[in-house]
Parts: C-alpha cells; structure tokens; sequence
C-alpha cells in the first residue's frame, strides 16, 4: 500500500505494532465503556464507524454497551486491523482514512479517539470530510485539545502529534452543532483516560 504522508509510514510500520503490545487489556476496555456511556449520554445511536480502529477497544466497548450495534471501523496497521477484526464485533476495513472512504452506507455516529492528533495538519481536511460523509446525524472527536495549533514530540519523534481545536474546525467547516463535550483525566481512580477532551456534534 502506497501513502501519502511519514505519518501514515510510521502507523502502518513498526511503530504502529509497538503500539498494539502497550494498548491493550481489560481495564482500558472497561474504561471505554464508561466513557462511551458519558460521550453517547445525548445521542441515540444504533450503528457506528470509527476511523483509526486499532485493535479495536473502542468497537469492542461499544459492543458492550448495546451488543446489536452495528460497528464498522478503518485501520492503517495491517496487524492491529486482524486483531479487531478477530473480535468479531465489526467490520474491519484495512487502509488509510486519507484516501476518500465509501460513503455510500451511512452510520449514527461517525467518530475518532485518539486519532486526529497524528494526522499531518494539512490532511485534515480530507478526514474531516470522511467523518461528515459517513455520518448519518453525530461526529464524535476525541481528542488532545489546545486552542491554537502547536506540534508536540511523540515518544522522541518530532511532527508525530498535533494538538488543535478539531471540534471546532469541524463545526466551522460544516455548520455543525455542537450537543455535548467533556474531558477524561488520567488521574480518574477508577476509569483513566489520557487526558483526552470529547466534544459530540450534530448535522
């Protein structure tokens, strides 16, 4: 598979596999439950798509929280992509969400976690659209938030993760509403998350 950016190289490499081995568990699945619980409170959501899928935790918790949801996701890592696909709890489509994804099926919810931070900023553009296009009514981000732009180092490599108002550009470039929005600590003594802030849209 050919890509377009050293962002996509380093997910779909030995980066990305490295990554699998620290993300994975039943806390960090019980954790997305609760907070899938809290980011969904507002919305009525049957089906779902998740672009940047991993091995799957997000989908998986999503899964326990309403078992016949239908769940679709799109992985860049070949091995993360089998792992989730082996869940059985979705489908689970191998490639980059650079490229334009099919938007002739439709879901409830169309959502990142985690995801938009190591996009290269001037392709954003192109997984904003997919987001909205794949989205029947809600987009969900979440994401680290900063108010302006900044690059920050990722594990010692540099333009790997960028912080930015995502929900924003999101709600500017569409004319979405905003429904709900919220942040996860990493010091939760119970459900820790990485400092992520959430924000529920609406078409």
């Amino acid at each position: 598979m050919s890509y377009q950016t050293d962002q996509e190289r380093f997910w779909a490499g030995d980066f990305g596999n490295d990554y699998i081995q620290r993300n994975q568990g039943e806390r960090l699945i019980t954790s997305n439950v609760v907070l899938f619980g809290q980011m969904l409170r507002a919305a009525n959501v049957t089906s779902a798509v998740e672009l940047g899928c991993n091995v799957g935790l997000n989908l998986q918790a999503l899964s326990r929280i309403k078992p016949d949801m239908d769940l679709c996701g799109y992985e860049i890592n070949e091995t993360a992509a089998r792992v989730a696909r082996d869940l059985k709890v979705a489908k689970v489509v191998d490639g980059t969400i650079l490229n334009k994804l099919p938007d002739d099926k439709q879901y409830d919810l169309a959502f990142t976690k985690g995801v938009l931070i190591h996009i290269h900023p001037d392709e954003l553009g192109k997984v904003y659209d997919n987001l909205y296009n794949l989205s029947r009514r809600y987009v969900l981000v979440c994401e680290y938030y900063n108010p302006s732009p900044v690059t920050v180092t990722y594990r010692g490599v540099a333009d790997r993760l960028f912080k930015r108002d995502f929900a924003g550009e999101l709600m500017d470039r569409f004319n979405m509403r905003l429904v709900d929005y919220g942040f996860a600590y990493h010091r939760d003594r119970y459900f820790a998350q990485d400092d992520l802030t959430w924000f529920l849209l609406e078409k």
